[in-house]
């Protein structure tokens, strides 16, 4: 795959990704520069976009709208002390895009 990656959380989640030469745009929860970041992301036609967990609500805000699209691939992953469950519960509604069925859900 080619194409440029890019992590959207606070400055503390995106500093690791930043040393690898990832694409990285700090925002903290409830701000508005999580959806303005996340909307930066779309303008500038990132591939694979890495959102930590604590802010993914406000960013599926704007990833909503390509969510069905082959990129940006979204992946959200845990980055608070208690994961709250999202990332989690958007892994499960891709994998039921994909094949029919959540194999995550506890039914």
């Amino acid at each position: 795959m080619k194409g440029k990656v890019a992590a959207l959380g606070s400055s503390d989640f995106v500093m690791p990704f930043s040393a690898l030469g990832v694409d990285t745009f700090a925002a903290d929860e409830g701000s508005q520069d999580v959806q303005a970041g996340a909307r930066r992301i779309l303008d500038e036609k990132y591939s694979l976009v890495i959102v930590a967990e604590n802010i993914a609500p406000d960013a599926q805000k704007v990833f909503e709208s390509v969510q069905k699209e082959p990129t940006p691939s979204v992946v959200v992953v845990p980055f608070t002390t208690e994961p709250q469950g999202f990332a989690t519960q958007k892994l499960g509604e891709v994998i039921k895009l994909a094949t029919g069925i959540n194999i995550l859900k506890n039914e």
